[in-house]
């Protein structure tokens, strides 16, 4: 069982690093998905096997939860009335709606937060992109509203109205890869940098531990009797950014929206005790979350007026030692007596170590970068163990990052 530091506000970021030679970074999918490898870390002992194996590594008693989040091709490239490019990165929604899934069904214009690319050469009025929906011409005008903090709020307005925005980005737009893939994306990336099972338009980042999921796996999995379920948590560009404080304490963790539907809560917690398994930190990041919203709920202060949200110390205050069943069941009273029958929340939760898992015993993940909130979570799950994983990877030439390999990580006796 991991070991656990007193408060992971202490850390030390560059105690949580290592070497990644660039030539071990895959710049390219593979052929097909469930050909990558797949590391086995079980209570200690690592093999090696192929993710098509994965099935049969997993406890037959498994619930398995994915993220089932669809990339946005976020990436717009305006041209200046003078010719000159622009890029705008969309982040999120901030007008007329927050809420992704409303944003991305929103008509005729919108006001959204971007990364701005060649913005000092962009002083003002609008740019402009023409594109293809549905077979005819179309065009998106943006505007820069106000920049701040590294971004700007760029006002989009388009014509034909009636088109959707989701529809507007899937005419006008290029899908977001990784900067550290130092490429344009290609037909190829549409389809490999989404999941096979992805179904609701949000993120700008691919839930990449799912990426290796082929229709043959999925059915490997019913054959065997592993339940499955999905939650929704639109993966944002923070999820790419470094750690630049020296101690954890002065790291603001990005915040992301999620949804997860009451009858997957029921499902969670009918499945106690037995083991849940998250495919991607992004669900794991969200099975916990909702643990916290569960206390939250328990404790009366879930919020009825605004949308509910984890902060990133919230577990590791003077807190609750509520059992996993009873959070749940407080989070499913609470969307009862809401009348709702989803819940729609944020979080900004932290997993690093010292922290305490409440809701996942596993979990099928890439290999992360140095230095990365992700490689946090992988050394709060693992413990010290992470580094023997890591150089296990590394010297048996495993591909790393998005594109890369998988590993199932099973820490404890299941």
């Amino acid at each position: 069982m991991p070991t656990s530091t007193p408060d992971p506000r202490l850390l030390s970021i560059q105690d949580y690093t290592y070497t990644l030679p660039a030539d071990r970074i895959a710049s390219e999918p593979l052929p097909n998905r469930d050909q990558s490898r797949l590391l086995v870390y079980r209570e200690g002992h690592i093999s090696d096997q192929t993710f098509q194996d994965l099935p049969a590594e997993l406890p037959a008693d498994a619930l398995l939860v994915f993220n089932d989040t669809k990339v946005v091709q976020a990436r717009l490239f305006c041209h200046k009335p003078t010719g000159g490019q622009v890029e705008l990165f969309c982040l999120e929604p901030v007008a007329p709606h927050r809420a992704v899934e409303l944003a991305m069904q929103q008509t005729s214009g919108c006001v959204w937060k971007c990364l701005v690319g060649n913005g000092k050469r962009w002083k003002s009025g609008p740019v402009q992109l023409v594109f293809q929906a549905h077979g005819q011409p179309a065009s998106l005008t943006a505007e820069r509203l106000e920049a701040t903090d590294g971004y700007s709020l760029i006002q989009f307005r388009w014509s034909p109205e009636a088109l959707t925005f989701a529809e507007v980005l899937r005419g006008a737009g290029h899908l977001p890869l990784p900067p550290y893939l130092n490429r344009d994306d290609t037909e190829a990336d549409a389809v490999r940098y989404q999941t096979v099972y992805a179904s609701h338009e949000g993120a700008v980042a691919a839930p990449t531990a799912g990426l290796h999921f082929s229709e043959a796996v999925l059915a490997a999995l019913s054959q065997r009797g592993i339940s499955t379920a999905r939650v929704t948590l639109h993966v944002g560009a923070g999820t790419f950014q470094p750690v630049k404080a020296a101690h954890m304490a002065d790291h603001a963790m990005h915040g992301e929206p999620f949804v997860v539907q009451a009858a997957v809560l029921r499902q969670l917690l009918a499945h106690q005790p037995k083991p849940i398994l998250a495919v991607g930190t992004t669900s794991l990041r969200t099975l916990e979350s909702v643990y916290w919203l569960g206390v939250q709920a328990a404790e009366g202060h879930l919020a009825v007026d605004s949308i509910p949200h984890v902060t990133q110390w919230q577990p590791y205050t003077p807190g609750s030692s509520l059992p996993t069943a009873d959070a749940l069941q407080a989070l499913l009273h609470y969307l009862d007596t809401q009348h709702l029958d989803s819940l729609h929340a944020t979080t900004q939760l932290l997993i690093a170590p010292g922290y305490h898992f409440r809701v996942v015993q596993g979990l099928v993940t890439n290999f992360h970068q140095p230095e990365s909130t992700l490689l946090l979570l992988v050394a709060a799950l693992l413990g010290p163990d992470w580094r023997r994983v890591y150089e296990h990877a590394l010297t048996h030439d495993y591909r790393f990052l998005s594109y890369g390999d998988s590993s199932l990580l099973l820490p404890y006796k299941l």
